[in-house]
């Protein structure tokens, strides 16, 4: 399989594709460690070079993960190491974010020593705290900056009026918020802010949390322990209606050649030179079906097939419970 091509998050190159590194710790079931290794690895060889994670994913098991599979030096210069805070609670326990000061620099330094490296490539703000304002939480993280411990700064589920604030205290590289074919909020405001201030977008969910692949049409078919199962889209009645959705895609992509998966991110894919999903996996089958759907191409009409098979607003539940949703869009 050709290595991919690249794109800009502002000033730092990285593959057209990156790779979601939460569900090898966190979120979606049982994980293996060998197993997620081996599949950092085949990323790196195809070119998908962004590996994306946070120290709330696993309380720090998926940093020190990403650390195991950087060891070697060729593939430290291979990677493009993200990672993010914001989170100051546990899985489980009510959300608690913290944006200070005093918190950026005991996170950052946490986060360095779970990874084993002298620099994070983007550090990210997880989610923006409403208690202090973003221009103490980016002065903070633009010190790191100075300090040579971290390179490029990035938002999450940040407001469009707040990546305008934080972009005037220090150039952020890229916002990583949910875009998918089922979720669609960050077009209208978020997105032209972006593009406007020459921020890249990194789209995290650009499955629609594995969904819009077709694999899962029951809550059956989903571990015990996987988050989805208390997540609105995935409740019944809901799920139901999202499966016609997937559906339709399923048909248009037999017409292709090509799975729905592949299809719903080439989608997201085509929205932007400064759009670099990722999509996880701890399996290599599935990222290399990731990773090609990089490089097809659809055309105006294909892309018009695609929306209208999975139109803006038809998505039936929210993406988070009612206290989740509180953090997003900051």
């Amino acid at each position: 399989m050709p290595t991919l091509p690249t794109r800009h998050l502002g000033a730092l190159t990285v593959g057209a594709q990156g790779l979601g590194c939460m569900g090898m710790s966190h979120a979606y079931g049982a994980s293996d460690d060998e197993q997620s290794v081996a599949t950092i690895h085949h990323a790196l060889d195809l070119g998908v070079t962004l590996l994306d994670s946070s120290d709330f994913y696993g309380h720090g098991h998926n940093e020190e993960l990403i650390g195991r599979a950087l060891t070697d030096s060729r593939r430290r210069e291979q990677a493009v190491v993200a990672t993010k805070f914001g989170f100051a609670n546990k899985l489980g326990e009510p959300i608690q974010i913290r944006g200070d000061a005093a918190y950026v620099r005991q996170a950052a330094e946490a986060s360095l020593r779970r990874l084993g490296l002298d620099h994070i490539d983007l550090y990210y703000v997880h989610r923006i705290d409403r208690e202090v304002p973003i221009e103490e939480t980016v002065g903070a993280m633009a010190e790191l900056v100075k300090e040579g411990k971290v390179r490029h700064l990035g938002l999450s589920e940040a407001g469009a009026e707040t990546i305008r604030r934080a972009h005037a205290v220090h150039p952020i590289a890229a916002l990583q918020s949910e875009w998918s074919l089922w979720t669609r909020d960050i077009e209208a405001e978020v997105l032209p802010t972006c593009r406007e201030l020459g921020i890249g977008v990194v789209p995290f969910s650009p499955l629609g949390r594995g969904f819009l692949t077709g694999r899962y049409t029951s809550l059956d078919s989903l571990p015990e322990s996987d988050i989805r199962r208390t997540q609105p889209r995935f409740a019944d009645g809901n799920l139901e209606r999202n499966l016609a959705i997937v559906e339709r895609l399923e048909a248009l992509a037999a017409e292709r050649g090509v799975t729905a998966g592949q299809l719903a991110l080439a989608w997201v894919q085509h929205r932007g030179e400064n759009v670099v999903p990722i999509p996880g996996t701890r399996r290599q089958k599935y990222l290399e079906e990731n990773a090609a759907a990089a490089t097809l191409t659809l055309s105006a009409d294909e892309l018009a097939a695609i929306d209208a098979a999975a139109p803006a607003g038809e998505v039936a539940g929210t993406r988070y419970d009612q206290a989740s949703m509180g953090f997003v869009n900051g």
